[in-house]
């Protein structure tokens, strides 16, 4: 049921359904039981951003049905139209994607926190954020958003979670129904239950606390401790109590007519009723008539800010507070302590007072002015450090970094300006604490040896794999559209251009480090023992390029000993380095890699220390290996990694996996693998489109993006027991290509080459044509040992079906095969990648 088919007697939501008294419950007697249901299928914070960046989204605009049904749920709890659009603007910002997810990289250190992961990839021990259980959210009954956006962050911990509200207000119910209706895997609605009634209700908030795991709770210390009073021991109460701010001013910053302006701004915001508004303005002085004067001069401000506002009325308990307080200023004015100026029609108060003690004012724009010398600070305020939370501090450059530290040292929790006293940051601690901490709990598991290529305990368990976005599909050569807003891109990394034009690839820093991240648990999985492997970098670096500084970071992601040598044109002089450092892994792409071993054959046979070789952006031919395994003992070759500059890190290799057969890097993408000629799921074990969704990327949204490559799932278990799944690559869309009115792929050449030729070098297709439009296609095979006893042409013509009719029946194609040196192959001018086919065809120019 929708936000909109509340009927009267539907008070509370619970897990998307509107139901009443007597159904609320009976259901808070199943509780335990629908907790343990909810938890045993964890959620991803990657499902609650996506779904809060929606509403966000919905809230941002002022004729969503979003936007108008919270603001008519506002305006019914008497909250006035300005401040309803300023409350739901700030929630807009609190729930977008950008906010969201630098508050989970701030509070528990990544976007996905509950991944079981090492933090050390050289030691075996497992440490995750999971989440406390069942969050009993206590919410205050003066702040709308306070409740709901706690939820959110009980949520983005992975709890199950029950609001209680005062029975007056339904936005948090409104609120939240918005969210779970935005969330397409119906996991939020599961994890939500909202109940509405007052704290008098003893019963029904006694079963809430006895099944908590936490219980956050909002309100003054009499409130804190009767839900103290209720919690079972173990269970972790948050304690969100009264919190007291103030600005404080010196002499130069409380003449200045911006400073006063900015403090009377944060007074009417909120009508105070924030934890941050200012209550008490300090001057720094112990002069009484320079508090006397300035209180004077500052009414004149505060009137002036009032006049624009339709401030709500305070309550009947509120105005009483605020008439009492008076009174007694009032009354001892005529001790000489204290001065009121009022408006006539009560709709603010300053109320000057010599005596330095700091103290809560009734609020509804009801403000003291105080002195405090900076020489006393510590002895008035410190004794108060339990309550103090904000301070606006309007003063100069030098003593602003004098006073911050004297009322920090006291106990204040922030500093600010004057102005900006209630707003924030993302990833801002709220009153000294992160909020996701205390809405989880840390654990770890530290295990043995039989884990050591392991680098996160949940991918034995099962895949968190995230749906994709209902978005169409984007082409590789469409990829500048996604690019349309790079505002929090910071570094760029440049294609091969291997594929298509070179393009600029955007991420985040934080983008970076993930991958890297992730890039550095693949090649743990791959076999690279950090402990005792020495490893040369020998990627292509500069011009952009990407491979030289992402293995760089992979290396250091997993504090491996590390020569970042970078492919040198001295190919013998990196052989002899290679030894001189007792090198004994190395990380490149597999024609460099062979060059090496080509001029340097003599130093590195003799030195045999080679045992582990990661390659990457090319295939390696198993002739090609096997050479390396006899000649120079090489016992490990595998993939460091499958990804692209496009997407980044996509899949990685396990002791069990074949030559081209990869597991998803399932926390950073989901695959789909879609047919050939339409966009829908090929069958398992069919040849499809590869089409990448990335989970975090930041600096560019990257969402159902076409990647070029062809591929596979594997069906089955994998037997070095990772649950993620796997898929077999088949080349890129570039080996497919048409000649001689037939389509031909670029494998099956280097099949045949392999198979019948006994070739292990490089090779290349070249299309080109004559003048008169007769296509040649010629084989390129680099010059790698004796000619091969059978004739080249007629073994391609024989064994490869398709090239034979193109050849010999049709007669559309000419075949050549030649001989050349490797530095006669054509490569990308940035990473030195062979390009597999070169079509220098006029009709493809």
């Amino acid at each position: 049921m929708t936000t909109d088919q509340t009927v009267t007697g539907q008070e509370h939501y619970w897990q998307g359904e509107w139901v009443d008294d007597a159904e609320a419950d009976r259901r808070l007697d199943g509780l335990d039981d629908f907790v343990r249901e909810a938890l045993a299928r964890p959620v991803s914070p990657l499902v609650v951003v996506a779904a809060c960046d929606r509403l966000a989204e919905a809230l941002a605009d002022p004729d969503s049905p979003q936007t108008l049904r919270l603001s008519a749920l506002l305006s019914e709890g008497g909250v006035p139209g300005e401040e309803s659009a300023r409350t739901l603007r700030d929630i807009a910002e609190a729930l977008g994607r950008e906010a969201l997810e630098t508050k989970l990289a701030r509070e528990l250190g990544g976007i996905d926190p509950g991944r079981l992961a090492r933090f050390d990839l050289r030691r075996e021990v497992f440490e995750a954020w999971l989440p406390v259980g069942l969050l009993v959210h206590i919410a205050p009954g003066n702040a709308p958003a306070a409740g709901a956006l706690s939820v959110v962050e009980g949520l983005l911990a992975g709890n199950v979670n029950v609001i209680k509200t005062s029975g007056g207000s339904r936005f948090t119910h409104g609120l939240l129904a918005a969210l779970a209706e935005l969330d397409t895997t119906g996991q939020i609605a599961r994890r939500v239950v909202v109940l509405a009634f007052s704290s008098t209700r003893t019963s029904w908030l006694e079963r809430l606390c006895a099944a908590a795991d936490a219980v956050a709770a909002w309100g003054g210390e009499e409130a804190i401790a009767g839900v103290a009073a209720l919690v079972r021991p173990g269970c972790r109460l948050v304690d969100w109590g009264p919190k007291l701010s103030f600005a404080y001013l010196t002499a130069d910053a409380w003449s200045a007519p911006e400073t006063l302006r900015g403090v009377a701004a944060d007074i009417c915001r909120l009508n105070q009723q924030a934890c941050s508004s200012p209550q008490v303005v300090y001057l720094d002085t112990d002069d009484t008539e320079e508090v006397f004067a300035f209180a004077e001069r500052f009414t004149a401000v505060l009137a002036d800010a009032v006049s624009t506002l339709r401030p709500a009325e305070p309550e009947l308990l509120e105005s009483a507070e605020i008439t009492n307080t008076v009174l007694v200023a009032q009354q001892e004015e005529h001790l000489g302590l204290t001065r009121v100026h009022a408006a006539k029609d009560g709709s603010w108060h300053v109320l000057a007072d010599t005596r330095s003690a700091l103290r809560a004012s009734p609020l509804h724009r009801t403000v003291w002015v105080k002195p405090l010398p900076r020489k006393r600070i510590q002895e008035v305020l410190r004794p108060m450090r339990r309550y103090l939370q904000t301070v606006g501090l309007g003063a100069d450059r030098r003593d602003t970094a004098e006073l911050a530290a004297a009322v920090l040292a006291a106990g204040a929790q922030r500093v600010t300006t004057p102005g900006g006293m209630l707003g924030s940051y993302n990833g801002e601690p709220h009153d000294g604490v992160y909020a996701l901490q205390r809405y989880s709990r840390r654990v770890d598991a530290q295990l043995d040896d039989r884990f050591t290529a392991d680098a996160c305990l949940d991918d034995l368990v099962a895949a968190r794999e995230l749906p994709p976005p209902a978005v169409p599909i984007t082409a590789k050569s469409d990829f500048e559209r996604l690019q349309t807003d790079l505002s929090r891109a910071e570094v760029f990394f440049r294609s091969g251009g291997s594929s298509g034009a070179p393009k600029l690839s955007a991420f985040t820093w934080d983008d970076y480090h993930e991958h890297m991240r992730h890039g550095a648990e693949g090649l743990l999985a791959a076999g690279f023992e950090p402990r005792t492997d020495r490893a040369m970098n020998l990627f292509f670096g500069g011009l952009l390029y990407g491979g030289f500084p992402s293995f760089f970071s992979v290396l250091e992601n997993l504090r491996a000993v590390q020569f970042p040598m970078a492919a040198q044109q001295d190919h013998a002089g990196v052989a002899r380095s290679i030894v001189e450092h007792g090198v004994d892994t190395l990380l490149g792409m597999p024609n460099y890699l062979l060059r090496v071993f080509t001029e340097g054959a003599e130093d590195l046979r003799r030195y045999g220390g080679v045992r582990k070789i990661f390659y990457g952006g090319e295939h390696f031919p198993e002739r090609q290996q096997a050479w390396l395994r006899e000649e120079f003992g090489v016992e490990l070759i595998r993939s460091a990694a499958y990804g692209s500059v496009d997407a980044g890190p996509l899949g990685y290799q396990c002791a069990e996996s074949p030559t081209r057969v990869h597991h998803l890097f399932s926390g950073l993408q989901t695959l789909e693998i879609l047919r050939l000629e339409e966009d829908r799921p090929a069958p398992v074990g069919e040849a499809g489109r590869l089409v990448f969704t990335a989970h975090t990327r930041r600096g560019q949204r990257l969402d159902r993006y076409e990647i070029g490559d062809l591929g596979r799932w594997v069906a089955g278990d994998c037997g070095c027991g990772r649950r993620t799944p796997r898929f077999e690559l088949l080349g890129r869309f570039g080996d497919i290509f048409r000649s001689g009115s037939h389509f031909l792929n670029y494998r099956r050449f280097v099949s045949v080459a392999e198979e019948s030729l006994g070739h292990h070098g490089a090779l290349q297709i070249l299309l080109d044509e004559d003048d008169q439009g007769h296509e040649r296609l010629t084989v390129r095979l680099e010059e790698d040992g004796p000619e091969p006893a059978v004739d080249a042409v007629r073994a391609f013509l024989d064994e490869y079906h398709e090239l034979g009719i193109a050849v010999r029946r049709d007669r559309m194609l000419e075949l050549h095969v030649e001989r050349v040196p490797a530095e006669r192959f054509e490569g990308t001018a940035a990473s030195g990648k062979l390009l597999a086919v070169v079509d220098r065809r006029a009709r493809n120019r």
